[in-house]
């Protein structure tokens, strides 16, 4: 019995640190303040291309070598980074779209996405927000 409850509360404690390697920014104008996994995941994956406004959104994601993308996928997406490249792979096949653009640094996300007034992005937690607004991540 003693296992268990030190498995649950390990597990509880990994999914925690998890969710804090990342924080999801948007351009300062944007009304959004929180935003659940379905609806960040469509947003990453072009399922859902407009905000409530109106205004089309502009999703960046990090390399795909950063290991914050990784966490990033695997708590939003529930999938691997070589899934979603995957993913995007056969979506630009059937000439359906292209993914996000990828920049290398938490420094360029946060400078494209205060550039964008529709941007979407992720960096990591300790990485410096001037200029961009942190919205709350809830799942």
């Amino acid at each position: 019995m003693k296992r268990l409850i030190l498995f649950s509360v390990l597990v509880g404690l990994s999914l925690t640190i998890q969710a804090q390697t990342f924080k999801i920014i948007v351009n300062p104008d944007n009304q959004i303040t929180t935003i659940s996994a379905k609806d960040a995941s469509d947003y990453f994956l072009k399922k859902e291309t407009k905000w409530a406004n109106g205004k089309t959104v502009v999703p960046v994601d990090l390399s795909a070598k950063s290991s914050v993308r990784e966490d990033f996928s695997t708590t939003i997406h529930g999938k691997s980074v070589a899934a979603i490249k995957s993913y995007w792979q056969q979506f630009v096949f059937a000439g359906k779209g292209t993914p996000p653009i990828e920049k290398a640094t938490d420094a360029e996300v946060v400078d494209f996405v205060k550039k964008n007034p529709g941007a979407i992005g992720y960096i990591s937690a300790s990485a410096n927000v001037s200029g961009v607004k942190v919205i709350t991540f809830n799942n």
